[in-house]
């Protein structure tokens, strides 16, 4: 088995603009010629403002959906597609949760990572249990870097956990604090002990802290988060969980919910995802969660083979 070594990446910069336009309105009391003019200069003022407004979250697509969401939207009352164990794509068949990168992952429209850190050499190499997945912390906020950089109305949520390891806590934070202050990564992340909302988490990735050295908000923490995570569900009864959960998120709004429809029961992820992704795309295409908002944070395992699906959760915004 390979395991990570101390080299990691550091950031870089990167960054992008916008500017704002504006048209001329017609001044009354002209003649019908000039006023006819004036109207259809109105118009395209009024057509360039419209483009102004942002739109909809599913115009926008996957790799700008969150844009098109109002600054004072509370994270807890979206619909966020994610990634279960997001950076485990080796390791073979009963391993192996995803087959796309992160980068790949964001611009698809997953805006939660689930991201399992050993500490090795004094950094964080990405493990699924036992299996290191050639990819090392840096990697993975680089990808995450260059994205909101390419997309600033974007934001990322990053559970963060220790994996195959027995590191005290205090050894976990150091090694994260190093990342942050030595190697220059503290300006990616927003690190508070409450969630915000949309604008105050734009352009930077929200630590769910699931270590008990980390800063910030814990992850898990029952006044904030409701989560289900019944691993080892076989997928039929798993079913029934996830969409009694998707219905406690619309009925009990409050918390941030958080809804896992992987599984590793009986069979390999790839095989009960290829189960269970229709089964949940059906549902929240279905006529019971039609025009419902605040289905929470949804990780998955392969979201990629079901096409459509993180599309369909988008539109829950």
């Amino acid at each position: 088995m390979r395991i990570g070594t101390s080299t990691d990446r550091t950031p870089g910069g990167g960054g992008s603009a916008s500017t704002d336009r504006s048209g001329p309105a017609a001044a009354p009391g002209m003649g019908r010629r000039v006023f006819l003019a004036g109207a259809l200069a109105a118009g395209a003022a009024a057509a360039l403002g419209a483009a102004s407004v942002p739109a909809s979250a599913a115009a926008l697509g996957t790799q700008d959906w969150m844009a098109g969401l109002g600054d004072a939207t509370a994270l807890q009352r979206m619909t966020i597609p994610g990634t279960h164990d997001s950076g485990a794509t080796k390791g073979g068949l009963y391993v192996a949760c995803q087959n796309t990168s992160i980068a790949q992952q964001l611009d698809s429209g997953i805006r939660f990572l689930d991201v399992r850190c050993r500490v090795t050499g004094g950094s964080f190499a990405i493990h699924h249990g036992s299996f290191f997945q050639d990819l090392m912390f840096g990697d993975v906020l680089v990808a995450c870097r260059n994205f909101l950089a390419a997309h600033p109305g974007e934001t990322v949520l990053m559970r963060v956990r220790q994996e195959y390891s027995g590191e005290s806590d205090a050894t976990f934070r150091a090694v994260f604090d190093d990342y942050l202050d030595n190697r220059g990564w503290r300006p990616l992340f927003r690190i508070a002990d409450a969630l915000p909302d949309l604008g105050q988490a734009r352009g930077r990735v929200v630590l769910l802290a699931d270590n008990g050295g980390l800063p910030g908000l814990r992850y898990g923490d029952g006044n904030v988060f409701d989560i289900q995570d019944d691993w080892n569900a076989e997928p039929f009864a798993k079913r029934g969980k996830i969409e009694n959960h998707f219905r406690k998120a619309v009925q009990q709004p409050g918390k941030l919910f958080v809804n896992y429809v992987s599984t590793a029961a009986y069979m390999p992820p790839r095989w009960n995802s290829d189960r269970l992704n229709p089964q949940v795309h059906a549902f929240v295409d279905g006529g019971e969660m039609a025009g419902r908002t605040g289905l929470g944070i949804v990780p998955m395992d392969f979201p990629n083979t079901r096409s459509g699906l993180v599309a369909s959760l988008i539109r829950h915004n």
